[in-house]
């Protein structure tokens, strides 16, 4: 496979003023996250119409040019589940990848399996097999040998064909403006989950009070902070259930966290104080700024309504032809009830309300809890074997 390896800037610069003069451009990333902070980027592949390149990160001062280039507007980029590349474009451009087109999400518009694997997609869009034989490969290692290369321009040489195929079928079902939406909105969330404090994540935090969820925040910064400095999985500078215990315990003492189980290792020496500040700031926040806790869930949803409108899901997918995780899930439709049969003075719109999914479901949600509509089965040999059929008023 014929493919030009960039190692210098004045080679990625080259490269980058022939993408912003293509019309599209298909990329893909390797990169290793199990054991550092951020995900480590070990290499770029990219694919333009009459050119395959391979970036190596670690050749190269930095990437950002490349980074640039995907952020500004001028080009269709194709990319398959992307998230870590959007991750990776956020990080090094502070924007979002302009003109994204993610065959994973556009798939799942058209009915096919949602998510889908690459392979699963070039075998059904381009009718052939992709290598599986690197799939374990360390990407940090060098030099990487020639099957580790291939392996990795198999990622985007068909992304183009795919585009292609996948883009016809969006627009013959009046989709496009469907995928740009979902596209927006999932590298939002992306980039949110980036720049936003997810404390409430911490597992066990449900249950604490509003003085106990502050100590949790602040211990969560300091744990956050700790992990960026020394490049570590968070949860590997502190687990959660410690976390937990020393906001249930809100104590600044260092005696006191230092005779908690757990925290008497090793690694935590050098940071007693530290977490004792974090404590101490938590238990010197005013009362008014502290956070509240989570609403509960509404007595008034039924779990066998719940789960009765969560089917529903995959019959309005299947009459509307979308794979039904791209259309929601559980948690959406206990939301959506909430909002209908409890709805509160600070409650937002609910995600099936909202955009294209407003369009397809809300209606049909609203006609099936006032009785106007019902599920029947259609026909037991399909996957999805239900529909909607209106019911008559009643007299």
């Amino acid at each position: 496979m014929q493919y030009d390896s960039i190692s210098s800037l004045n080679e990625l610069e080259d490269l980058c003023t022939q993408i912003a003069d293509s019309h599209l451009v298909g990329f893909d990333t390797e990169f290793v996250s199990e054991d550092s902070y951020r995900p480590e980027l070990c290499l770029i592949q990219v694919a333009l119409p009459d050119r395959l390149a391979i970036i190596d990160p670690y050749k190269l001062e930095t990437t950002k040019p490349f980074w640039e280039v995907l952020s500004t507007p001028g080009r269709i980029v194709v990319a398959h589940a992307a998230r870590e590349e959007i991750r990776f474009c956020y990080r090094f451009s502070n924007k979002p990848i302009a003109g994204l087109f993610d065959t994973q999400l556009a798939a799942g518009f058209v009915g096919m399996e949602y998510p889908a694997s690459l392979a699963t997609l070039v075998q059904r869009l381009v009718g052939k097999s992709l290598p599986k034989g690197e799939t374990r490969t360390n990407w940090r290692h060098r030099p990487l040998s020639k099957d580790q290369i291939t392996y990795a321009l198999h990622d985007v040489t068909d992304l183009e064909t795919m585009h292609t195929k996948l883009a016809s079928m969006v627009s013959e079902l009046g989709r496009a403006t469907w995928v740009e939406e979902e596209t927006a909105n999932l590298q939002q969330k992306v980039i949110d989950a980036e720049t936003r404090e997810n404390w409430r994540r911490v597992s066990g935090s449900a249950g604490l009070n509003a003085r106990q969820l502050e100590t949790v925040r602040q211990l969560w910064l300091w744990r956050e902070g700790r992990a960026r400095e020394t490049d570590r999985i968070p949860r590997r500078v502190m687990r959660d259930d410690l976390l937990i215990e020393l906001a249930k315990r809100a104590s600044a003492d260092i005696d006191k966290i230092r005779g908690i189980r757990g925290l008497e290792r090793r690694g935590y020496i050098g940071q007693y104080e530290a977490i004792a500040k974090a404590i101490q700031t938590a238990l010197n926040t005013p009362e008014a700024d502290l956070p509240r806790r989570a609403r509960g869930s509404r007595k008034s949803v039924s779990p066998m309504l719940s789960q009765f409108l969560s089917t529903s899901i995959a019959c309005i997918s299947r009459q509307h032809k979308l794979a039904p995780p791209i259309v929601g899930n559980a948690d959406d439709v206990r939301e959506l009830l909430g909002y209908e049969l409890e709805k509160r003075k600070s409650d937002s719109l609910p995600s099936l309300l909202e955009g294209w999914r407003g369009e397809i479901v809300g209606k049909p949600f609203r006609q099936l809890l006032s009785g106007e509509l019902a599920i029947r089965v259609a026909d037991v040999d399909e996957t999805q074997p239900l529909e909607f059929i209106d019911v008559p008023p009643l007299k």
